[in-house]
């Protein structure tokens, strides 16, 4: 009887059990205890519960990590990052809990829930594209070049000064340290850490031993810019003091263009005359060109490598044809590079008599019974054309003519003595040099015959006609307006 009561007995909870079952699995809901995460979804729908972990990862966006590179920290938003979560099944399982299997099964779900519930973890992955486009802009700003142990001279002296590391972010390794942070060891709770990014150390070059060989003159050369105006002096100092103090170790190359840009106010710079396309005209920085001519002339007489040096448009007067170097743009720069074995030291001065000089000190290697000396030789010579032209706002019995400068194509020959006897004679470059024409411009407003007389004249390129032509005109020669004249390049 007992047994018949207790069977019975069971029947019947079973029975409440399953229509209780039946009721649960009617609502589309997660049943009470159930978390994504750190997102109670108890009692949502599947869109619900989808919208809560949508805001949850929005949430979770704005939380960051410390990124480290070297001594440097940057702080940085996950939203950066693009992370979001990857088991978006999550939900359908949160669903069924309780829900799916026999019935025991279910029973035992819903009362593990009641006591102590059931947290679903998040997987989550990050964007790699955005990690390295956040790495390049905003990492990367901490890389800084090596600087190599150089010298610092007064007094006649050189004074030792210590290199220091440089430092270089790897972008790609970077990347994948944050992308596996994030995506296998990152967890919301976890407690802010800096995450050390990848960078490599560059080592300076130079040591006082190798610099103490720096020593000797190797060469030395000088111009005078005594006619020059208050603003070509500050150009031609500034571009000196830019130079000054440059240490080259072997094999390093220089350009002085690099070396003395940019041409602004702010660099030590201001307007005054300059070639351009044959002509003089005011400019930022104008004058340089006799800063890195000088230096061309340094680095020749201790026969460095010169690897790119440009003739000027037309000629300058403050050394010989051939001996100089002009700068313009990037089209246009001196440039050598240190051939030697030891280290060089570039020493750039103005003085008060209004001469430059630049000074080249290396470690003397060249025989004492041998000696160099250079030698400019002309050529030929181009002289300028006359040029007739027309200026129909001028009145008929007007003539103006420019002066006509001369060309010339010169070559510069580096002599080589030993012991006082020639051994070698070596062409070191070939330039040419532009001449100007004649321009002369006649008047052509007035009388229509005479105008089309001197316009025919002007057309045959014909002066002698066209001065008989003004010869014949009626009206009396009109006042020429004074040709402005040229600016000296300094």
């Amino acid at each position: 009887m007992k047994s018949y009561v207790r069977k019975l007995c069971m029947g019947i909870c079973l029975m409440v059990l399953c229509v209780g079952m039946t009721a649960l699995a009617a609502e589309d809901t997660i049943l009470k205890g159930v978390k994504i995460g750190e997102v109670d979804v108890s009692g949502m729908t599947r869109q619900e519960a989808v919208k809560a972990l949508e805001a949850y990862e929005a949430q979770l966006g704005e939380k960051t990590i410390r990124l480290g590179i070297g001594d440097e920290t940057v702080e940085a938003s996950l939203s950066s990052f693009g992370i979001s979560y990857t088991n978006e099944e999550v939900v359908e399982e949160a669903l069924g809990i309780g829900r799916t299997g026999n019935i025991v099964k279910r029973y035992k779900d819903q009362k593990d829930l009641q006591h102590g519930g059931k947290e679903y973890a998040l997987s989550w992955s990050a964007d790699k594209a955005r990690i390295k486009a956040y790495v390049e802009e905003n990492c990367t700003q901490f890389d800084r070049e090596a600087q190599n142990a150089s010298l610092s001279r007064s007094n006649g002296q050189f004074d030792f000064v210590a290199g220091k590391q440089g430092l270089v972010l790897d972008v790609d390794g970077s990347v994948q340290i944050i992308l596996d942070y994030l995506e296998n060891r990152w967890s919301a709770d976890a407690e802010s850490e800096v995450l050390e990014l990848k960078t490599k150390i560059t080592e300076p070059e130079g040591s006082a031993e190798e610099l103490a060989y720096v020593q000797d003159l190797l060469g030395s050369f000088t111009t005078s810019f005594s006619t020059s105006s208050a603003n070509r002096c500050k150009n031609l100092n500034s571009g000196a003091e830019h130079i000054n103090g440059t240490v080259l170790y072997p094999g390093e190359g220089f350009s002085t263009y690099e070396k003395v840009q940019p041409f602004t106010e702010a660099n030590g710079y201001a307007m005054a005359g300059s070639y351009l396309n044959g002509e003089v005209v005011d400019s930022m920085g104008g004058g340089i060109c006799q800063v890195s001519t000088t230096l061309y002339n340094a680095v020749l007489r201790a026969e460095l490598e010169v690897t790119e040096r440009s003739p000027h448009s037309m000629t300058v007067h403050y050394v010989e044809l051939s001996e100089d170097a002009a700068i313009a743009g990037t089209y246009k720069d001196f440039k050598f590079v240190n051939n030697t074995k030891y280290p060089i030291y570039i020493e750039g001065f103005t003085t008060s008599d209004k001469k430059i000089t630049f000074n080249i000190y290396g470690k003397e290697t060249r025989d004492s019974n041998r000696s160099i000396s250079f030698e400019s030789v002309m050529v030929s010579k181009v002289g300028g054309n006359t040029v007739l032209r027309e200026s129909a706002g001028q009145p008929i019995g007007y003539k103006s003519a420019s002066k006509a400068s001369v060309g010339y194509v010169a070559e510069l020959y580096k002599i080589v003595k030993v012991n006082g006897v020639e051994t070698e004679r070596i062409k070191i470059n070939k330039s040419t040099y532009k001449g100007s024409d004649r321009v002369v411009t006649y008047g052509t407003a007035g009388d229509p015959t005479l105008s089309e007389n001197l316009r025919a004249a002007i057309a045959l390129q014909d002066e002698a006609l066209a001065d008989a032509n003004l010869a014949a005109a009626a009206p009396p020669p009109a006042e020429p307006v004074p040709e402005p004249e040229p600016v000296p390049e300094g």
